[in-house]
C-alpha cells in the first residue's frame, strides 16, 4: 500500500512539474482542427516580479507535436525549422489589473519577423494561463494548402500559453 501511495505521489509530482510550462499553437482548416503543443520549455530567463528582466521564453520549434506524424512534419517545414530552430516570447510588459488577472505586451519574433501582442493572463494555483490570436500572415507565412487545395489552414491560429508564475 505504502508504495502505491508512494508511486502516486511521484507520477502526480511528475506530471505537474512537466506540465508547468506549456505553449499551445490551435489552428483550423476547412476540414478540422489541430493543436502543436511544446510542454518541452525550460524555465524561462527573467521574472513576472522584474519590470526590468521579464521572462524570455525560446521555444524550439522541434519540440511541438501535432499528435500526428505528418501535421508535425508539416508545422516544422511551415515554421522553417532548419534554418529558424527556435522562435522566442518576449514579455515587454506586464501588470496586474484586478486579483487574478494580468495583462502582458509581448513580442513573439518567429522567422527573423517580430510582432507585438497584448495577452490578457488569469492565474490559478501559480500558473498564468493566457492566449492571443495571430496570424501566419503576420509573419510572412502563406497558410498552407494540402490535397491540391482541397483543404485549407486558416490564417487565424490561437497562441495558449500556461506558464509557472516565477
Amino acid at each position: 500500500m505504502k508504495n502505491t501511495v508512494f508511486l502516486f505521489l511521484l507520477l502526480s509530482f511528475g506530471f505537474a512539474f512537466s506540465q508547468d510550462n506549456t505553449v499551445e499553437i490551435i489552428g483550423k482548416t476547412n476540414v478540422n482542427t489541430f493543436k502543436c503543443t511544446n510542454s518541452n520549455i525550460s524555465k524561462p530567463t527573467g521574472s513576472f516580479y522584474s519590470e526590468s528582466r521579464l521572462p524570455v521564453l525560446q521555444l524550439k520549434v522541434n519540440d511541438f507535436d501535432c499528435r500526428n506524424r505528418m501535421m508535425t512534419t508539416d508545422f516544422r517545414k511551415i515554421l522553417n525549422a532548419t534554418d529558424h530552430p527556435n522562435f522566442s516570447v518576449r514579455f515587454i510588459n506586464f501588470k496586474k489589473n484586478a486579483n487574478s488577472y494580468f495583462s502582458a505586451i509581448v513580442e513573439v519574433k518567429i522567422l527573423n519577423r517580430k510582432r507585438f501582442y497584448t495577452v490578457n493572463f488569469f492565474e490559478s494555483k501559480g500558473i498564468l494561463t493566457g492566449n492571443e490570436t495571430v496570424r501566419f500572415s503576420d509573419f510572412g507565412i502563406v497558410p498552407p494548402k494540402k490535397m491540391g487545395g482541397t483543404i485549407v489552414v486558416k490564417d487565424h491560429l490561437e497562441l495558449t500559453f500556461q506558464l509557472k508564475h516565477i
